[in-house]
């Protein structure tokens, strides 16, 4: 990018000083406009309150101070979420080891002796305003991202409200709109269409030798392909990531479940309403260990562990960002090993029982 606005390193950065000699205060002012920047200077935490906010650069922080020493000033500011990532330089005559790490465990990021010299001033204050730069990249690629994702949210919402509209007059139309944005979700997390159908077929399948009615089988059928939906309100940086999940990711993740029943909840149309239950249950486990509700056993809608069977056979012998297909054998093994913790035993058995059909199925759209 071009260098201009907030995060051209040239351009003046505002830089809060603290430190109740005022005499300091001078000083560290026009060192910082000797280095292009705009001092804002504070002799106290509380007068320096009422200017610490996000347009705040960096501070620089007297340790010794009669009233609140740098120490406690340092984690009062790492508690104000406005500005709890602001770059923190300790200002100190204190030079012992404990003393240091007694300022990194309030929150300093760096340190500064008494008295200030303006080429380590300069090249420490780079340092860290790189840094802050870098943090703001990033916040402001993640607003924009949320803002996309609640444009693509608002417009989904629309379509379905639309083909709710419709269904009195054109089921197949309906039937057409829905797949398609279950098609939507699946391309934005890497997957075809290929999926979609294989999915919903072991689906179907699977209600049929349950001894579920054609009609169930058939909103089965109809229904899976919306199972990850939700998964358009997910982040790209997360769902595309090509390596493990950090926990605070997981827990977004996790939250695809909660998006698609929400997008697909308070329907009328019966179709829609099995789409709801199976987006909300689908990542539920027989032993309760599933989310987003962690029920367990039968209190499991049973459409969400038929699902849970057909998703996760088809994950395994499928490429994802994060790992190469599985062989049928491979995949069998693993879901063998989650019977009764995992999956359904009795969901499993009719899965296993007949996978020549499902072997049938996955040859017909194959990848």
């Amino acid at each position: 990018m071009t260098g201009k606005g907030w995060w051209n390193l040239n351009s003046p950065k505002r830089i809060l000083a603290i430190d109740d000699e005022r005499i300091n205060l001078r000083v560290i002012g026009g060192l910082l406009r000797n280095l292009g920047h705009e001092p804002v200077l504070m002799e106290s935490f509380a007068e320096a309150l009422q200017y610490l906010d996000p347009s705040i650069d960096l501070v620089l922080l007297d340790v010794m101070m009669p009233e609140t020493d740098g120490f406690t000033v340092a984690k009062k500011i790492r508690e104000i979420p406005e500005v709890a990532d602001v770059p923190i330089i300790m200002v100190t005559a204190l030079t012992s080891k404990q003393d240091r790490l007694k300022a990194v465990e309030a929150g300093a990021n760096d340190f500064i002796s008494k008295p200030i010299d303006l080429t380590e001033l300069r090249v420490r204050v780079s340092s860290l305003l790189k840094m802050k730069e870098s943090q703001d990249e990033v916040k402001r690629y993640q607003a924009e991202l949320e803002e996309m994702v609640a444009v693509r949210t608002s417009a989904l919402r629309m379509a379905l409200e639309n083909v709710k509209e419709s269904q009195r007059t054109i089921l197949s139309a309906h039937l057409e709109t829905i797949h398609r944005l279950a098609s939507a979700a699946e391309f934005k997390d890497e997957e075809t269409a290929d999926h979609i159908q294989r999915m919903s077929r072991y689906c179907a399948l699977l209600a049929g030798k349950l001894d579920l009615p054609d009609a169930e089988v058939d909103l089965v059928l109809q229904a899976s392909p919306m199972h990850d939906i939700g998964k358009i309100g997910i982040p790209d940086s997360i769902l595309l990531k090509p390596a493990k999940l950090t926990p605070e990711e997981w827990v977004v993740m996790q939250k695809h479940t909660i998006f698609g029943a929400r997008i697909l909840g308070e329907s009328n149309f019966e179709l829609l309403r099995v789409g709801e239950i199976i987006a909300l249950s689908h990542h539920e486990k027989w032993d309760g260990s599933g989310y987003p509700k962690g029920l367990a056993g039968d209190d499991i809608p049973l459409y969400g562990r038929i699902c849970a069977v057909a998703d996760v056979f088809d994950a395994l012998t499928s490429k994802r960002p994060y790992k190469e297909a599985f062989s049928n054998e491979k995949s069998l093994e693993i879901m063998r090993a989650g019977r009764g913790s995992h999956f359904d035993p009795r969901v499993l058995d009719v899965f296993l029982g007949d996978f020549a059909s499902v072997e049938k199925i996955q040859r017909e759209f194959e990848m």
